[in-house]
């Protein structure tokens, strides 16, 4: 529903050619969906580390426990940048940004989607004496933590002063950008250091340090956040005299990461080495061009053509409700620290869902899940367009009723269902049909083009919003509210912009319509393919 609450499908991917191939997705999103297969033949996998001489059965937990401890503070790290980005979109939101603005800043949430394109470079090359994940984990986090220092000197111009000077979004988006690059690399390097950091009988901790760090590191940067930023929140419930600012700030809170950054980065630098075991120089030298010639070869193939043809424009119909929802119900007033504590009441149901989900998608034909979910979900798209209309209505001085954000949880809980039965319905077939002998790089180029089908949407649909809507000018003869331009003459000449036509319903109408489209035309032709023999989905190496 916004960018705080609303679980992203363009999740984070293992880069290519990982061993143990397992789907990690974002913060939303907890282990149960991680979707393991064997590792690849020969060069392509990155060894385990191996079972220690002599040593007698499975070593427990406890003696990685360092280990895992630190998996698990890398993983939190790297949620802090997602949870900030998740969180600027509404405090633009609440100093009445444009929603062009907001499509750009959209921007910001591509590259995990995207790292497909440098992960093989940050797998090939490094620094030998260094050590193969620190050459990239130790540079990417002192940037971060520098950047975020730096950052916290210059957020409050960008934000603006809220005195006639609006919000740089353009720079706003440059420097996001760059933090989620940076977290996209970082994950990379992380994900490959903690096949080799733990032994073979652990490495299934990494899974749960990925989604319990992350997660944690998503509720710092984005709740926990958002609720200290929110004077009213703190004024509230955590001050016995009010104050006109929140305990903390984005300045303060990008000054404080930034220091952890740099501490923690330095630690790791100087104490912690990594394991010298890995994959053969000879793999590694050509492991680049390999992986891009790979990639090349699976896309080319006639049933992976089509698949992603149209799953990039499967998600077109919940575009309206996903990207923009939870921007409009900031601009009727709804609290941001209030749509971001949703969150945390909808852990559990995300924790379960998976589970339950997943009997259903186990079988041959997975797809017929994501068939069944979408007319569901395109429903949902009308009911969060009436949700906001009702929003001012239920509207009273003290904020809004109990009753309304009951009604408003219970929406984002038949969401989640929905979005999870499409969501694990096409993480079971993508796994289904990559060929095994290359399911890393396979499985991550799938899941990234399935991404990519989620990100653009919601890009054009923030665009789209400011076009659609029309304005008059009430209040002052042969004015008009067209453009930016047109609104301020009409201010000027002693006039008001009122909305006649919100741009957002007709949105909303327009992709539910398009989404039914492509589920009665495209639909039965998506569902067909999990009927397609495995030798259309096998892809012929030459090496």
């Amino acid at each position: 529903m916004s960018p705080a609450i609303a679980a992203k499908e363009g999740g984070r991917q293992r880069r290519a050619g990982s061993h143990h191939h397992c789907l990690d997705v974002r913060s939303e999103v907890p282990p149960a969906l991680a979707l393991c297969g064997d590792g690849l033949p020969g060069g392509e996998a990155e060894a385990l580390l191996p079972l220690e001489p002599g040593s007698r059965g499975a070593r427990g937990c406890r003696a990685e426990l360092g280990s895992i401890l630190l998996l698990l503070v890398l993983y939190v790290l790297q949620g802090i940048p997602l949870g900030l980005a998740g969180s600027v979109p509404l405090i633009l939101q609440s100093k009445s940004a444009s929603y062009t603005d907001q499509a750009f800043f959209s921007f910001v949430f591509w590259p995990f989607s995207l790292k497909l394109l440098w992960a093989p470079l940050v797998d090939a090359v490094y620094l030998r004496g260094f050590g193969r994940r620190k050459s990239w984990l130790v540079p990417t986090q002192y940037v971060l933590g520098v950047f975020m220092i730096y950052m916290s000197t210059q957020v409050d111009v960008l934000l603006g002063d809220g005195e006639g000077r609006g919000p740089d979004v353009v720079a706003l988006t440059v420097t996001f950008f760059l933090f989620e690059f940076l977290a996209a690399t970082q994950d990379i390097a992380v994900d490959g250091w903690a096949l080799t950091m733990l032994s073979r009988e652990n490495v299934g901790y990494a899974s749960t340090c990925n989604s319990v760090g992350q997660t944690a590191g998503y509720f710092l940067g984005n709740v926990l956040f958002l609720a200290l930023e929110s004077a009213s929140f703190c004024n509230k419930y955590l001050r016995f005299q009010p104050q006109p600012q929140g305990i903390v700030t984005l300045s303060d809170f990008l000054f404080f990461w930034g220091a952890v950054f740099l501490i923690t980065t330095t630690l790791v630098a100087l104490l912690k080495k990594e394991n010298k075991e890995l994959t053969p120089t000879k793999e590694e030298m050509k492991g680049i061009t390999d992986t891009y010639r790979l990639l090349f070869s699976i896309i080319k193939m006639p049933a992976v053509l089509t698949f992603c043809l149209l799953i990039l424009t499967a998600k077109v119909g919940f575009s309206a409700a996903d990207a923009v929802t939870g921007l409009k119900l900031v601009e009727e007033g709804v609290p941001k620290e209030h749509l971001a504590l949703l969150a945390v009441p909808m852990v559990p149901l995300q924790i379960i869902l998976p589970l339950i989900i997943s009997k259903y998608t186990a079988g041959p034909q997975p797809l017929n899940t994501f068939y069944k979910a979408m007319p569901f979900r395109l429903l949902l798209g009308l009911e969060f367009a009436f949700l906001v209309w009702w929003t001012p209505t239920v509207k009273h001085e003290g904020g809004f009723p109990v009753y309304y954000y009951v009604v408003v949880l219970l929406s984002y809980a038949l969401h989640q269902i929905t979005l999870y039965s499409m969501y694990v319905a096409i993480m079971a077939f993508n796994a289904k049909v990559s060929d095994p002998l290359i399911g890393g790089t396979y499985m991550t180029l799938l899941n990234t083009v399935s991404n990519l089908g989620g990100n653009w949407p919601s890009t054009v649909a923030l665009w789209l919003v400011d076009p659609l809507t029309v304005k008059e000018c009430v209040g002052a003869q042969e004015q008009t509210c067209g453009t930016t331009v047109a609104a301020e003459l009409c201010t000027k000449a002693g006039g008001s912009c009122v909305t006649t036509l919100d741009g957002y319903y007709v949105e909303s109408v327009i992709c539910v319509i398009l989404g039914f489209g492509w589920w009665f035309l495209l639909g039965p032709k998506f569902k067909k393919l999990q009927d397609e023999g495995q030798s259309s989905w096998k892809c012929k190496r030459t090496n």
